[in-house]
């Protein structure tokens, strides 16, 4: 009996300090900014009506996360997606955390159809109601402050 205590003993101790605490690893965690990449200028016929510091969503990864993951974005930026393809494009708001409007552009450019107002963190899809090759995300009640309608157009340019 006595040798199989002194298995136990040693069987425990090894096991103990092969669970001693490791020192815990530090999580950096950095707030995504915003990095302006282009400009996009938004037209009613031939005037002017608002001009934007844009990033563009190119990538499958930039276009999953879009802007998930920040606090905000200030009122002349925006986030421009521009897909390979033209066709039904739907958004949810999944690790989106302030609203936006999302606006939906055709192939030539010109603004197709709106989700206004689309609340943070709701994994409910928000759908082009038209086949769109660009979507453009602001912050929420931008649309309606500019008076931005269906037909209006956008030009862009890249840094």
């Amino acid at each position: 009996m006595r040798h199989f205590l002194k298995i136990v003993v040693v069987v425990l101790t090894l096991f103990l300090a092969h669970c001693k605490e490791r020192p815990t690893q530090e999580i950096k965690t950095e707030e995504i900014t915003f990095s302006k990449e282009g400009t996009l200028h938004i037209f009613r016929k031939d005037s002017l009506l608002v001009t934007l510091d844009m990033e563009f969503a190119e990538t499958d990864y930039e276009v999953q996360t879009g802007l998930m993951y920040r606090q905000s974005i200030k009122d002349n930026q925006g986030m421009l997606f521009i897909f390979p393809d033209v066709a039904m494009h739907s958004f949810y708001m999944k690790n989106t955390e302030f609203p936006l409007d999302i606006i939906f552009i055709d192939e030539n450019q010109r603004i197709a159809s709106f989700q206004k107002n689309a609340q943070p963190l709701n994994e409910a899809g928000l759908s082009s109601t038209v086949p769109v090759k660009f979507v453009l995300e602001i912050n929420a009640g931008l649309s309606d402050r500019w008076n931005l309608m269906e037909g209006d157009s956008i030009t862009y340019t890249k840094d």
